[in-house]
């Protein structure tokens, strides 16, 4: 039995403007629906999921993104780019305490910001090349930061690259967790932990309000409910 190609994978042929236009305005609605989906509940969303808030077929979506790592890669190239140049700016600092603090708060901030970029900063896509090579680009720059740093006496000699990765992970979990009744409170955890990672002596910043008694407790009935991790 023979089978046809899709009007706009026809071997052979370049497909019609009005499908490359259609196919783009898919493509484009997938990725939408996929940021919206991943912002606000993080990477566990389902690719059927992403269809139905796309207002498309699975079909459709498996054709512009094979797998789900495809779309995770293409979701967050932007903000793997950002967080590649936020190592880069914090290395350009001429004073590498306040560049080593500075990223901290920049890349913490960034997960924030979008449960989903939170998610991946704490786990590995070994199949989304791309993905993992800003990756492995911004950890070198850390690793370098973390040597200038150190060099001027402020950050403690046995603070090491997997230290971030323990902050990245405790920071998702915190923002999870608060990001509805108390959003600032990543900001108290990145104080408390740049208090831990100085030497003795160093100026720290002030350390950020916590949340209120009420907002917390909402966050912990948030965490009650079933469903919710």
């Amino acid at each position: 039995m023979t089978v046809s190609a899709a009007p706009d994978e026809t071997p052979g042929r370049q497909p019609e403007p009005g499908l490359r236009a259609d196919a783009e305005r898919n493509r484009d609605r997938i990725l939408a629906a996929a940021r919206r989906l991943y912002a606000t509940e993080g990477l566990g969303v389902s690719m059927a999921s992403v269809a139905r808030e796309a207002g498309v077929g699975k079909a459709t979506l498996s054709r512009r993104f094979a797998s789900r790592e495809d779309l995770i890669t293409a979701v967050f190239a932007d903000r793997m780019d950002a967080y590649a140049v936020a190592v880069a700016e914090a290395l350009a600092d001429p004073d590498s305490w306040h560049g080593f603090t500075g990223y901290l708060h920049a890349v913490c901030a960034m997960q924030a910001a979008d449960r989903g970029f939170a998610d991946v900063l704490t786990m590995t896509f070994p199949a989304a090349k791309a993905l993992e090579s800003r990756r492995a680009e911004a950890y070198h720059g850390f690793v370098e930061l973390i040597g200038h740093a150190q060099d001027s006496g402020r950050l403690r000699p046995d603070f090491t690259p997997e230290d971030l990765v323990v902050l990245l992970m405790a920071n998702a979990g915190v923002v999870a967790a608060t990001a509805d009744a108390a959003p600032d409170t990543w900001r108290r955890l990145v104080g408390h932990m740049i208090r831990a990672y100085a030497t003795p002596g160093t100026e720290v910043p002030p350390l950020p309000d916590g949340p209120t008694p009420t907002a917390l407790y909402r966050a912990m009935i948030r965490l009650g409910r079933p469903g919710n991790g």
